[in-house]
């Protein structure tokens, strides 16, 4: 193990550096630039914010009406593919709950990065 040694001042400017680095990236993150079709959400979210139930949407999934990914027994769908499904009326809701559902995921996503910031 090597031992590095520092004048305090270095150090001070050191960590100054990587602090504005750091507050760089968490104020600049990729997910706020991401396209809003390409944002991936999970089924409580669809059917809570769209007002559908779990067994409508699980029917969508059986008769592939809807494409999905299923990642360790919980399944997410693209906000691109929910927005099909309400414009060719497989799905009976409204744009308002669907913004919901978007605004709503956001608020999630940055609530779960600040948790982590925290720890």
């Amino acid at each position: 193990m090597e031992v590095i040694t520092m004048e305090t001042k270095t150090f001070k400017e050191l960590e100054a550096k990587i602090d504005a680095i750091a507050d760089f990236v968490t104020n600049n993150q990729v997910a706020d630039n991401t396209n809003e079709d390409e944002i991936w959400v999970d089924s409580y979210e669809v059917c809570t914010f769209l007002k559908i139930s779990e067994k409508t949407l699980q029917r969508l999934r059986v008769a592939g009406d809807i494409t999905y990914s299923n990642i360790r027994g919980r399944y997410f769908f693209k906000i691109g593919e929910i927005k099909r499904m309400l414009e060719s009326r497989l799905i009976k809701s409204t744009k308002d709950n669907l913004n919901d559902l978007v605004t709503n995921h956001k608020l999630y996503v940055k609530e779960r990065r600040n948790i982590r910031e925290d720890k």
